[in-house]
């Protein structure tokens, strides 16, 4: 346990909670607590009713039943604002940086120090973002766009933000989905440190691993209620993933087993294929080889190139150099226009940017092939049946097409992004993280979708950060290391460890 203790009165508390959406119960009867100086881990599967009970504390969601209390004191924010008054702070999972922006402006968002005539002290600004991220381990020039870093750095610097605030009680909601092994060592010594000094977090992550090494105590969901809070100390991974579905974990854990025998293709159809490609600075000399009805798993840390690869095979980035050949013909993709007509689907890590979170579900399937559906007019009713089906086969919850994106869980928006590419199926299917901040279950769901396709013919590339992810999916793996193609695994048992080790 950190600076708190059990005589210690809770530094927030929440008692029976409610909360519904549209008639739907997200939280029913929950009850929280968390201590001065503790990092508590909270766990569940998507839609287990996470991050609506987060988004009470920090103030995004006000209409809800119960109590919550700071230091004993009954209160009840309006705002995110409001909360942020009270000390509470929250660095969400999808980031809500400003790409065009500056790293300090993004730093100090809302908060810039201002000179003596009005105007903001962008000496003072600039060099203040450079004293905190220095402190966070992060040598990043200030004034740079903060989109044109990789996405853990700009993670990282989301969190700075928070830790700026003051607030004394920081929410993270998958701080370490898109961050390599040695940047989340550097996070977790920096929770351990604010803890040290009586700062509280509470920290969701479906990496168990990552729940059960930072935290002291744990919280599972499961359902819109809480199940269970124990010492994190007397916790396993097994006990944990078996509290969150409710039933045997064996089979999900089958699929995330640390040793995968790879079967490779060798005699099938080559889909796609590279020779020599390269982009600037993040990848060079990338040759490599899709076959029809293959999973070819590309691994490596935040930073190796393996994520602007993927734009590249999708048209989103134009490469310098080399030969890009797809269904045995050579193509320049222009755009992601000439991808698709080439025969190519993209899905990318970032939910937010291939999803429109406020139209329907049925919308944001048939976006893709409206062309195909409506060649002279519109048919909504042909859309909304072709969701349908969408939604029964993925069993995507809840059931209902004409709900806003916006409204499901992560999980569940990532099925939505797959369904655009299942009506018409792709030579090649290039997916991004996959599994990005997905709880067990829905990856499980994921792994089935990726194997139903590579069984219809579909070469499919996955390209990933997680180890699990990609020992779960593929039937090749290839390691980038610095932009590089650094070993390939094929028809042969690999570890977790031979992956890590090779990056």
């Amino acid at each position: 346990m950190g600076v708190g203790t059990e005589a210690a009165p809770p530094l927030l508390e929440l008692a029976g909670i409610n909360k519904s959406f549209g008639g739907v119960a997200a939280l029913r009867e929950v009850d929280f607590t968390l201590r001065a100086g503790e990092i508590h881990g909270l766990v569940g599967e998507n839609g287990a009713g996470k991050s609506t009970l987060m988004k009470i504390i920090a103030g995004v969601h006000a209409d809800y039943g119960g109590t919550l209390r700071i230091d004993g004191q009954p209160l009840r924010f309006r705002s995110a604002r409001d909360a942020l008054r009270a000390g509470i702070g929250m660095v969400h999972q999808e980031l809500s940086i400003v790409p065009d922006l500056t790293v300090a402006e993004n730093v100090f968002l809302g908060s810039q120090p201002i000179t003596r005539f009005g105007v903001v002290d962008w000496r003072r600004m600039n060099a203040r973002a450079a004293e905190l991220l220095r402190d966070l381990g992060i040598d990043v020039d200030p004034r740079v766009p903060i989109g044109s870093l990789p996405i853990g750095l700009q993670q990282l610097i989301e969190i700075a933000r928070v830790l700026f605030s003051g607030a004394r009680i920081i929410i993270l909601d998958e701080p370490t989905s898109a961050l390599s092994p040695p940047e989340i060592e550097r996070l977790f010594g920096l929770l351990r440190g604010l803890r040290a000094s009586g700062r509280s977090m509470i920290f969701i992550s479906h990496f168990l691993d990552d729940i059960l090494n930072v935290s002291d105590t744990v919280t599972i969901f499961r359902n819109g209620r809480k199940i269970v809070t124990a010492a994190a100390s007397d916790a396993s991974k097994g006990w944990v993933i078996e509290n969150m579905i409710g039933k045997g974990h064996e089979d999900l854990e089958e699929s995330y087993t640390s040793d995968m025998m790879l079967d490779s293709k060798p005699d099938a159809a080559v889909v796609l294929e590279t020779s020599g490609l390269r982009h600037g600075r993040a990848f060079r000399d990338v040759s490599l080889r899709v076959r029809a009805g293959e999973v070819l798993g590309i691994y490596g840390f935040m930073g190796s190139g393996q994520l602007e690869l993927a734009r590249a095979l999708f048209g989103k980035l134009r490469p310098d150099g080399g030969t890009l050949t797809i269904g045995g013909r050579q193509v320049t993709l222009n755009g992601t226009a000439a991808a698709k007509r080439a025969g190519v689907a993209f899905v990318p890590e970032s939910r937010r940017s291939m999803l429109f979170s406020h139209e329907p579900i049925y919308k944001n399937m048939s976006i893709s092939i409206l062309d195909r559906l409506h060649p002279v007019l519109l048919r909504p009713a042909a859309e909304r049946s072709l969701a349908e089906r969408h939604v029964v086969s993925l069993g995507i919850r809840p059931p209902r097409v004409d709900q806003a994106l916006g409204t499901l869980s992560g999980g569940n928006q990532q099925k939505v992004g797959l369904a655009k590419w299942l009506t018409y199926l792709p030579k090649v299917l290039v997916l991004s993280e996959p599994t990005r901040g997905m709880d067990v279950g829905a990856k499980e769901d994921v792994v089935k979708i990726v194997r139903s396709l590579r069984e219809q013919g579909v070469g499919i590339v996955v390209v990933s950060s997680e180890p699990e992810t990609v020992l779960s999916l593929s039937d090749r793996i290839l390691v980038m290391r610095k932009g590089e193609i650094a070993r390939e695994f094929a028809s042969e048992t690999v570890s977790k460890d031979r992956l890590l080790d090779a990056a």
